[in-house]
């Protein structure tokens, strides 16, 4: 019996500590990124959060490249060979671009590589991919630290995304950027349930 009640305390704990977790998780800026980032193992712990999404078939159509420390650096460079490659560039654009993974500690980019198939339409295996950027951002929150969701250009640049290791076949769902709040993250507006919900 004792047991029992044991066991059904941490459920109730397990669940409110979970419940409390998805309702602070915030994005932050990632201007407003510092050090510390996450450890090897932490990134590894987060990663393997992020696969346990679900994957119609058992497809993991997903993938993900980590940049940390200087690898973010020589990211920076190769987009900036490939921005120059495109014609005159304003300068503020380029400083921007040879920093653009610079901003976080750590910066992971989710890749769908949904392809056709028989059974499961590329739109399942792509928000299969979408789920695991989230479920990664969840992660990071859960980790003690900060995480946002963006993309950019060169998400959408097939040169870009070569210089990157990414094929013209597969698709940046995100590149989520992790590391700790510089300060606390304010609140934003939520949409009114009554606004968005409606019951058959």
């Amino acid at each position: 019996m004792l047991q029992t009640r044991l066991l059904s305390h941490r459920t109730d704990t397990i669940t409110m500590d979970a419940l409390r977790l998805l309702s602070t998780r915030r994005s932050v800026s990632a201007r407003n990124m510092t050090e510390p980032g996450p450890s090897a193992q932490q990134i590894s712990d987060m990663l393997a959060i992020a696969a346990r999404v679900p994957d119609h078939g058992k497809l993991v159509p997903w993938r993900f490249i980590v940049f940390a420390g200087e690898a973010r650096v020589r990211a920076g460079m190769v987009l900036v060979a490939v921005h120059e490659a495109k014609g005159p560039v304003r300068e503020e654009d380029l400083a921007f671009t040879r920093s653009a993974f610079e901003r976080a500690p750590v910066v992971i980019a989710v890749i769908s590589t949904a392809k056709a198939h028989p059974k499961i339409p590329v739109i399942e295996q792509t928000l299969s991919a979408a789920a695991a950027a989230m479920t990664l951002c969840h992660a990071a929150h859960a980790s003690g630290f900060a995480a946002n969701w963006l993309t950019d250009w060169f998400a959408y640049d097939d040169a870009a995304k070569a210089s990157l290791g990414i094929s013209a076949h597969e698709t940046v769902i995100g590149f989520v950027y992790v590391g700790t709040a510089a300060e606390p993250p304010q609140e934003r507006p939520r949409p009114a349930l009554a606004e968005i919900v409606t019951y058959f």
